[in-house]
C-alpha cells in the first residue's frame, strides 16, 4: 500500500470572518445549510499536504458563503494517529480527510460521527465507494476518490497484456535472458512483505482474509489466514519466489519498485495511480490492465480503497462540518480539484465522467478494480498487516508455506481475540 502520511500541523489558511464558537448539530436530519447558531464560528479541516492545497479555494468559498472562518491545516505525518489523540484531548479538527479503512478504528475510538447524505446524493457516487464508507449499517464518510492496484507494463518491452501470471513470468524470463530487463516483475515486498500488493495473487490462488456475514459485512470470526485455502495460496506464491521462478523478491520494496520499473529494469509493475506520474516523467510507454491471476485459478481481486471526508465526533462545530461534507464535498468542482491534486478516480460519478475523457488511465484503473474487494475497515484488519506481510516475505524467501501461514494465522487470531 502506498504509505498514507500526515503529521506536523501547518495552517495554510484563511481568515475570512469573525471568530466565535459554534454549536453542535444533531445527526437526526440531513444538513442543508449551516445553521444560524453556527454562523460566525470556525471550521477546522485536517488533510495531507496535497489535498490541503486543493481544498483551500473551496474552503474560502464555504467560509464566505456561511460567514465563518475556515482553517485548512496540512498534517504531513501520522494523520490518523494524531487525529485520534487530538480527539481524545478535545483539540482535534471538525473535519478530517483520510482513507476508508480508518473507519473501524475511528468509530471504536468514538472519533467520528455518521454523515447524513440524502438518498439522491448517495446515488451520485460509485456504489463501491459508498459501500466502503458504510460501517455497521451507517454511513461514516463522504467518499471522493477510489484506488486499486493494476498491472502497469512497459509496452516497448511487453506489447501484449499477459492473460495469466504464468504468461507474465514467461515473458519476464525471456526479457531477462535477452538482457532487456533485470527483473521479471516489480511487485513490492521487502523484508516485511506487503499484504496490499500481494492480495490479487493471494485471492486468485484461493486465499481470503475474512468471510462475510449475512448482511455482507466482513466477519472477524471467520479468519481465512491459516486455513487450507490460505496455505494453498501461499504455496503458489512461494513458487513465484526466490527459490522458484524469481518473479517475487524481497529486494523489490516500496522504495524501489516504481523506480525499477521507470528505470526500464522490469517490464511489469503492480501499483496504483500514484505510480503514473513517475512513469510519464521517465518517458515510459505504458499501458494498464488488470493484475493477471493464476492459470485455472480465480480472478485476481485487488483491494479497492476509498479516500473520504469525516465529521469529527468531538469537533467544536459539527453543524458546519456536516454542512461542508454533505453539500460542498458532494460537488463535482471539488472532486475534480482533488483529482487534479492527485489523479485517482473520483468517487463522484459526475466528476469521473468530467475527467475521464482527458485521462484514459482512469477508466483502465477502474476496470482493473472491477470485481475487487473493498479493503476491510473492521478493527480486526489491524491485526492482519504485520503477520500476513511477514509470512509473505518469509515464503517468498523460501520458508515452508504451511508452517509459516499457520503460525501467522495463530498470531492474527490471538490479536483479534
Amino acid at each position: 500500500m502506498r504509505i498514507r502520511t500526515a503529521g506536523v500541523v501547518t495552517v495554510l489558511g484563511l481568515a475570512l470572518a469573525a471568530s466565535g464558537c459554534g454549536g453542535d448539530n444533531s445527526n437526526d436530519e440531513p444538513a442543508t445549510k449551516a445553521t444560524s447558531q453556527a454562523a460566525g464560528g470556525k471550521l477546522v479541516i485536517w488533510a495531507d499536504d496535497k489535498r490541503t492545497a486543493a481544498l483551500k479555494p473551496f474552503a474560502e468559498k464555504f467560509g464566505q458563503d456561511n460567514g465563518v472562518t475556515v482553517e485548512v491545516q496540512a498534517v504531513s505525518k501520522d494523520l490518523q494517529t494524531n487525529f485520534v489523540t487530538a480527539s481524545q484531548q478535545g483539540s482535534g479538527p471538525d473535519v478530517v480527510v483520510g482513507a476508508h479503512d480508518w473507519i473501524g478504528n475511528l468509530v471504536q475510538n468514538g472519533a467520528i460521527d455518521p454523515v447524513q447524505l440524502a438518498a439522491e446524493q448517495k446515488s451520485g457516487f460509485n456504489e463501491t465507494a459508498i459501500k466502503a464508507v458504510t460501517f455497521n449499517g451507517q454511513l461514516y464518510g463522504v467518499p471522493y476518490a477510489t484506488e486499486n492496484v493494476a498491472l502497469i507494463r512497459n509496452t516497448a518491452l511487453a506489447p501484449e497484456a499477459p492473460k495469466t501470471i504464468e504468461d507474465l513470468v514467461a515473458t519476464g524470463k525471456k526479457l531477462k535472458a535477452d538482457k532487456k530487463a533485470s527483473e521479471i516483475l516489480c511487485l513490492q515486498s521487502g523484508q516485511n512483505g506487503d499484504a496490499y500488493h500481494i492480495y490479487p495473487l493471494y485471492t486468485s490462488a484461493g486465499g481470503y482474509l475474512f468471510g462475510t456475514a449475512a448482511n455482507g459485512d466482513y466477519d472477524p470470526k471467520d479468519l481465512g489466514v491459516g486455513k487450507p485455502e490460505s496455505i494453498e495460496a501461499f504455496k503458489k506464491i512461494g513458487k513465484l519466489g526466490e527459490k522458484g521462478d524469481g518473479a517475487l523478491k524481497r529486494s523489490i520494496t516500496g522504495e524501489n519498485s516504481i523506480a525499477t520499473f521507470t528505470g526500464k529494469k522490469c517490464a511489469f509493475l503492480v501499483s496504483g495511480p500514484w505510480a503514473i506520474a513517475d512513469a510519464k516523467k521517465a518517458g515510459i510507454s505504458y499501458d494498464i490492465s488488470p493484475v493477471p491471476g493464476f492459470a485455472g485459478g480465480k480472478q485476481a481481486q485487488p483491494f479497492v480503497g476509498v479516500q473520504a471526508f469525516y465529521v469529527a465526533a468531538k469537533g467544536k462545530n459539527k453543524a458546519l462540518a456536516q454542512e461542508f461534507v454533505t453539500n460542498y464535498v458532494t460537488t463535482p468542482e471539488l472532486a475534480v480539484a482533488l483529482y487534479q491534486a492527485e489523479p485517482r478516480p473520483p468517487a463522484l460519478t459526475a466528476a469521473f465522467d468530467q475527467v475521464k475523457g482527458a485521462d484514459p488511465d482512469l477508466a483502465k484503473f477502474s476496470e482493473a478494480g472491477k470485481g475487487g474487494q473493498v479493503l476491510p475497515a473492521i478493527p480486526a484488519m489491524a491485526a492482519i498487516w504485520d503477520p500476513f506481510g511477514k509470512a509473505e516475505a518469509a515464503v517468498i524467501g523460501g520458508a515452508d508455506p504451511a508452517k509459516t501461514v499457520t503460525a501467522a494465522g495463530k498470531t492474527i487470531s490471538g490479536q483479534i481475540k
